[in-house]
């Protein structure tokens, strides 16, 4: 199984619809924390979540959500 960051941006009028997004939708990236830059007034979520591929990792997304976010395959490094 992969790795993948999921990097979602959308405006601030939209930050209702995306938390609201996720209400009635079955996904086990519900009631985590994660990193969001919202708060800041940036507008931004980001997830590491692992899964089979890039399509199967956005599906862990609502719809709304997946279409406005990038899946990139990524993996632990050690920086010396």
């Amino acid at each position: 199984m992969a790795r993948y960051l999921l990097h979602h941006c959308h405006r601030a009028t939209e930050c209702g619809v995306v938390f609201a997004s996720f209400k009635g939708f079955d996904s086990p990236l519900r009631h985590k924390p994660t990193l969001a830059s919202c708060p800041s007034g940036g507008h931004e979520i980001w997830w590491t979540v692992n899964a089979e591929s890039e399509d199967s990792a956005l599906s862990l997304l609502p719809p709304y959500v997946a279409q406005r976010t990038t899946a990139t395959g990524v993996s632990e490094v050690e920086i010396s």
